[in-house]
């Protein structure tokens, strides 16, 4: 019998399915309608719902407590949402010093996803990882970690420990790490282009650098990404498969 209890345990548990899918890649993609998002929320929480220990609630929660309730579940799915963004972030933001050493600051476009104008080169390189997300099965991957952390952190059991903060400070500083990783190949290669810049202004002084050598720059730029697109699979690739059993560590830290 479907009684009020059980109406209360599926609301929670949508509200921690929606908040993780609304705030992870691909799902949480702004061109993406919020009708389907709710629908396939909703569907993923039933299939939790008979999935888990329905005796999680013994009471019926109201006023207040509903209210507390519904904000842990809300904060437990936005931070596992987020765990996977970090690597989008940090190979955006290594797209943009890309992009920088090649000039291209100018040049930007819009970003429907995230409703923002970002580097060329950082949206490049974004959607190259959004096709390894695909290919690894990232997607599949989300859905799945949001129902194993229903059999590690019960309903409304959620609270802010010291080693979920360490591991949030830890993982979110690494966005930077991933960005230089990413980008130091060609970040070296074009400081020794502006070193030959440097060279050639004091021995030709009368020569126009910048202008001679951005085409070259934009050249060798689009050249090295060419070469090393192999290789940045490759470590894109093996950064998500990281970052999965990253994300499972925080859930079993969160469950503590």
């Amino acid at each position: 019998m479907f009684g009020i209890i059980d109406f209360i345990l599926v609301f929670l548990i949508f509200i921690r399915v929606s908040t993780a899918l609304i705030s992870s890649p691909v799902f949480g993609s702004k061109t993406i309608p919020t009708l389907p998002k709710v629908f396939l929320s909703l569907i993923i929480a039933y299939i939790v719902y008979l999935t888990i220990d329905r005796n999680v609630l013994t009471n019926v929660p109201t006023g207040w407590m509903l209210v507390i309730l519904s904000i842990k579940e809300a904060i437990t799915g936005l931070i596992m949402g987020f765990m996977m963004q970090f690597v989008f972030w940090g190979v955006s933001y290594a797209g943009t010093l890309v992009g920088f050493d090649m000039g291209l600051t100018m040049a930007e476009v819009f970003n429907p996803s995230s409703e923002e104008s970002g580097n060329v080169i950082g949206e490049f390189l974004y959607y190259g990882a959004l096709m390894v997300f695909f290919l690894i099965n990232g997607h599949h991957y989300i859905i799945s970690s949001v129902k194993y952390s229903f059999s590690v952190i019960p309903i409304g059991k959620f609270t802010i420990t010291k080693p979920v903060y360490d591991l949030i400070i830890v993982y979110s500083a690494s966005v930077f790490i991933i960005a230089v990783k990413i980008a130091s190949p060609i970040m070296v290669s074009f400081f020794l282009v502006h070193i030959g810049e440097g060279i050639i202004s004091r021995i030709i002084p009368q020569m126009q650098v910048f202008f001679v050598t951005q085409p070259l720059k934009i050249g060798i730029g689009i050249l090295l990404l060419g070469s090393i697109t192999p290789l940045y699979i490759y470590v894109i690739k093996n950064l998500m498969q990281d970052y999965e059993n990253k994300l499972y560590n925080l859930i079993a830290a969160m469950g503590v």
